[in-house]
């Protein structure tokens, strides 16, 4: 089946088989490996995309499933500047090491933001619990979406 939706702000059509999944989808023929497959079962959030602006694991999302509406990945991060203020921030903070979860981190933090631009301590870490990393820890992690509610308040407040 043809599958029409947009990706990363482009307009896409492709020939989708009725059991592949997204994650598949994007890594394998669409060629954007920035979202990683950690478990394969929703567990770890390392597959992480935006589903028409919600994070959602696209291990568990049929590529069917995604037919018409709007999908965004890391690779995004150029053509949105709440993403690009997220991924900043990571840096910025430290919050980086192996980065095999930050693009699922980043893409849920950017949701949170999306829908919250200041969220509390307590909602940033209700956001990111479906995301686990193994190297940091999460304190920086949580830094990295202060700082970056706080670059967005910023630039919104100086329009």
């Amino acid at each position: 089946m043809i599958i029409k939706f947009k990706l990363n702000g482009k307009n896409v059509a492709i020939e989708a088989p009725g059991g592949e999944r997204l994650i598949d989808l994007l890594r394998e023929r669409l060629n954007l490996v920035g979202t990683k497959e950690g478990c394969g079962k929703g567990e770890c959030g390392a597959c992480t995309v935006l589903l028409d602006n919600k994070p959602v694991c696209s291990c568990l999302i049929l590529a069917a499933q995604v037919n018409g509406r709007n999908v965004m990945t890391i690779e995004g991060v150029e053509s949105d500047a709440r993403l690009r203020a997220v991924q900043e921030a990571f840096v910025e903070a430290g919050s980086v090491q192996c980065g095999f979860c930050t693009p699922g981190m980043i893409l849920s933090a950017a949701a949170l933001l999306r829908a919250n631009p200041k969220p509390s301590r307590d909602e940033i870490k209700r956001a990111l619990s479906g995301n686990l990393c193994r190297c940091t820890g999460y304190e920086k992690i949580f830094d990295a979406v202060e700082l970056a509610s706080h670059k967005i308040m910023k630039k919104a407040a100086s329009k």
